[in-house]
């Protein structure tokens, strides 16, 4: 099965960086949920997940997972879930376990030639 995403070598510091502002952003949107949703424009709340999509693309590569995703923040009342921190979660799920796989095996020694 070929992969449809562009995914580059994520690296640690941008894996953790990634997940705290999704967890900021969730955080945010929650908390702040009456403000955007009777004071401020909802306009403002939509520019936030604009700018954490990009800001995604730009630590973890493309993924597909990041459309649906923007699709569920744009939605009222989805924006409740924590949308952000799954996406880099199921994002980054298969470069950790990579990285544990290529770590923990020892390397294949070359069949021998009789």
């Amino acid at each position: 099965m070929t992969e449809t995403a562009i995914v580059k070598k994520v690296r640690p510091d941008h894996r953790r960086l990634a997940y705290i502002i999704a967890i900021a952003a969730d955080v945010v949107q929650f908390a702040f949920l009456p403000l955007f949703a009777f004071i401020i424009p909802s306009a403002v709340d939509d520019v936030i997940d604009v700018i954490v999509g990009i800001v995604m693309i730009r630590l973890l590569g493309w993924h597909p997972a990041f459309l649906p995703t923007l699709v569920a923040e744009l939605v009222p009342g989805l924006n409740l879930l924590p949308t952000w921190t799954a996406a880099v979660w199921f994002v980054t799920r298969k470069a950790k376990r990579a990285e544990v796989i290529s770590v923990s095996d020892p390397p294949a020694e070359p069949p021998k030639l009789p």
